[in-house]
This record gives C-alpha cells, structure tokens and sequence, in this order.
C-alpha cells in the first residue's frame, strides 16, 4: 500500500505516541523524515534518534522526551503544506509559530531547515509543519 502523505504519517505516529506516553516510536525512513528528526533532536524536542537499516528503505527510531511532570515536551505537531495544497513562503512571509515559541519547518533550495535559520539566510520555500 503506498503512502500519499508521508510527512503527515510521522508527524501523526509522533502525536499518537505522546498521547499514549511511549517512550520510542519507530517510523519508516526517508530523507526528508531525517532531516525533520536532526531539527527535532537539535530544537531540543525529542531526546535522541537511532536509523534502523531492518528492511531495503530501514526505519528511524525517535526517542520521545518529556518533562519532570510526566507532560511531553511536543505539546503540538501541525502539517502546513500537503501534497494537495502546497503552502510557500518568501523569505519575508514565513510565518511564526505562537510568537516564535515553536518552530516551522521548511523545506528550501538549501535544504530542510527551521524558520529561524530561513529568515537568517534570507530564502524561502516549502511550510512544511510546525512545531511547539
């Protein structure tokens, strides 16, 4: 069965098992999901990340984090541009997740990178999702 949204698979594998309070979750790998993973592990909102070479594409444990009161640190997860509505930004209209205390993550010429960096660098492209 193929996948037609497969950024939204993770992002809704990730929310799920924060609900349920697992501490891993296992997600078929790619290398737009790695790069997501590397911005979530450097943001600080997951604890770490391992890549499984198990089967021809391999999957990607994500480590989840939570705080000292048992709440994860991820209190929400958003998809911003699906495969039937793509959302893109200039470098100027990139928006801004609860006032700069989340992150965007965006998907540019340079590579996948947060909002942060896209503004510093002063490109646009792809909203991909937000995360606070």
């Amino acid at each position: 069965m193929t996948m037609t949204d497969p950024i939204a698979d993770i992002l809704t594998r990730i929310r799920n098992a924060l609900i349920a309070s697992y501490d891993t979750v296992e997600v078929p790998s790619s290398k737009m999901k790695i790069d997501i993973v590397k911005i979530l592990k450097f943001e600080g909102y997951i604890r770490n990340y391992k890549l499984l070479q198990d089967t021809k594409q391999g999957s990607i444990e994500i480590y989840l984090k939570y705080n000292e009161d048992k709440s994860p640190v991820i209190k929400g997860l958003k998809r911003i541009s699906k495969p039937s509505c793509r959302v893109y930004a200039s470098s100027k209209k990139i928006p801004k997740t609860l006032n700069n205390l989340g992150i965007t993550i965006l998907s540019t010429s340079r590579g996948v990178m947060t909002d942060k960096e896209a503004r510093r660098l002063g490109i646009g492209g792809e909203v991909v999702c937000s995360v606070w």
